[in-house]
């Protein structure tokens, strides 16, 4: 038997993070996924990455884990240039603006997981168990009893669904969720360009959706994210390289010079998911579990991992004090997180409808209303503060 005061299912960056969390102030944990624990990093970039802004280097820090992120690849970046395809709109942001030497991190996902990976391997208090699904979930008054695949039983005192956006925790126990279809596809890929990314993440409106470009740590080579509609999405996916470099330059105005795909180029469906019911008793829901957002702005990442950091500092006390709340801390995780997830899914939503289509008149309106946020200072200290973290 293995037994821990908390259980976590799902061992990605989100889940990990949050076992780091708590077992840094003395909570032991058991972290339970059916893939691998983490394989050696390729020489090709990983094609899912990160925008991690300064709330969650700070997390990381704090954490341990960041000296082993800068140890492989990791890649500041210093601009945001933002603008509208075939229009004036257009808002730039620089790290000199703000006195901060860099305004996020562009970090490969596979990265991120194997620098927890390794601080958690030094925390005795630990227990990893990958390569393990779980088979069955029972919860009482006073614990979690899961049981894994080979009939290993886990004991814990609180169980927390990482699992993902497709939780099996949540949709095992009817956790109600809210959700609605982007209807978008994303299709991310590796790109060398023929100009240096010079550290500036790069955003395109286009009438169909947004197209990021976003800095690697060699100065010629981006990440991209194409936001589409599911046949747009497909289409580009069946181009020769050719033809999809020709279409990728056109999209992108040649900001970049000629472009050549380096990779595969995969697509995912774009979903909003947000959970009406985060806690169940002694099951937590966290991360892409309890909410999806379009990636436009980059966030998903980054709120879940103010979920883990919020999660550690609520519960870690209570679980440690038997004369302690827990039930309130749960209470306070719940509805802090909501409501901060609220707001990015509403505001992602209205940056998505009012960047959406080529009508010349909502044109006009988010040419006005970007170039307003670019010449008025307190307002794009504003959008800057959102954009780092603060």
């Amino acid at each position: 038997m293995f037994q821990a005061k908390v259980a976590v299912i799902g061992g990605g960056c989100v889940g990990l993070s949050a076992a780091l969390a708590l077992s840094l102030q003395g909570i032991s944990v058991v972290v339970i996924d059916a893939g691998d624990k983490c394989a050696p990093l390729s020489d090709d970039y990983g094609l899912r990455v990160s925008a991690i802004n300064h709330a969650s280097e700070a997390l990381f820090t704090e954490l341990g884990a960041w000296p082993h992120m800068q140890t492989q690849r990791i890649s500041p970046y210093t601009q945001m240039d933002v603008r509208d395809k075939d229009s004036f709109a257009h808002i730039h942001f620089s790290s000199d603006d703000y006195d901060v030497s860099h305004l996020g991190h562009i970090i490969e996902n596979d990265v991120i997981h194997r620098a927890l990976v390794t601080e958690l391997e030094q925390q005795s208090n630990v227990t990893l168990l990958f390569n393990h699904a779980y088979k069955d979930i029972h919860q009482s008054e006073s614990n979690v009893l899961i049981t894994l695949d080979n009939g290993s039983p886990v004991m814990c005192e609180l169980l927390i669904a990482a699992d993902g956006a497709n939780s099996g925790v949540r949709q095992r126990f009817n956790m109600p969720i809210t959700f609605k279809d982007y209807d978008h596809h994303a299709l991310v890929a590796t790109v060398k360009t023929q100009h240096s990314n010079e550290q500036c993440a790069r955003q395109v409106f286009l009438p169909d959706g947004p197209l990021a470009f976003l800095p690697l740590p060699d100065e010629h080579m981006h990440s991209i994210v194409w936001s589409c509609s599911p046949q747009q999405a497909k289409a580009y996916q069946a181009m020769s390289d050719e033809d999809f470099n020709k279409a990728l330059f056109t999209a992108f105005d040649g900001q970049c010079g000629l472009v050549e795909v380096q990779s595969a180029r995969p697509v995912f469906p774009l979903t909003m998911r947000y959970a009406r019911q985060w806690v169940l008793d002694r099951i937590v829901l966290m991360g892409d579990a309890a909410h999806t957002i379009h990636p436009l702005a980059g966030l998903g990442m980054n709120l879940g991992l103010k979920d883990a950091a919020r999660f550690a500092q609520l519960v870690a006390e209570p679980l440690k004090n038997t004369d302690a709340d827990l039930p309130r801390a749960l209470r306070s995780y719940e509805r802090e997180r909501k409501l901060d997830a609220q707001k990015h899914i509403a505001t992602m939503q209205g940056l998505k409808s009012v960047f959406a289509g080529a009508n010349p008149i909502k044109k006009l309106v988010r040419g006005l209303g970007l170039s307003a946020v670019n010449d008025i200072k307190p307002l794009k200290q504003l959008f800057a503060e959102q954009a780092l973290g603060k």
